[in-house]
């Protein structure tokens, strides 16, 4: 840590287009939150043995309905969930894909801050944030840092 009053020295600038490059993908990041939080929600209410319903979606979620609505609509047109009068929301093969995909990211990243000493209650909320950010190298980065301290 730098001492008070001290300014933090700072590495220099990078090329503009390198720079922008971990902005966007940030910025890709965050639209492809939301949707894997959904998906892989859905796929844990089904697999729990229960409807994934709009209501239990937003309890879960700690969102309004017409929220979970208006998202459910959108997932319906991006081909990753349907939805059948009456009953609840099912996913389609690509949101089963997402889902599984969004939990295997979820799963390493929780892991990794548990072999840290991160406690359980903690690393799950962080792993929440993380999953969505990490990327594939940092990843696999994580599984060698575990598998190597076994």
């Amino acid at each position: 840590m730098a001492p008070k009053n001290r300014p933090v020295p700072r590495e220099p600038l990078l090329d503009a287009e390198i720079h922008s490059e971990g902005f966007r993908q940030q910025r890709e990041a965050r639209r492809s939150a939301l949707v894997e939080d959904y998906v892989e929600l859905i796929a844990d209410l089904i697999e729990d043995g229960n409807e994934a319903r709009q209501v239990d979606i937003a309890a879960r979620l700690g969102v309004a309905q017409p929220t979970v609505a208006k998202m459910l609509t959108r997932l319906c047109a991006d081909g990753l969930v349907s939805r059948k009068p009456y009953r609840g929301v099912f996913l389609t093969d690509a949101g089963r894909k997402v889902a599984e995909e969004s939990r295997i990211r979820h799963q390493t990243v929780e892991a990794f801050l548990r072999s840290l000493g991160v406690s359980a209650e903690t690393a799950r909320i962080d792993a929440e944030g993380i999953e969505h950010h990490v990327s594939v190298e940092t990843l696999e980065a994580f599984r060698k840092a575990m598998t190597a301290t076994r």
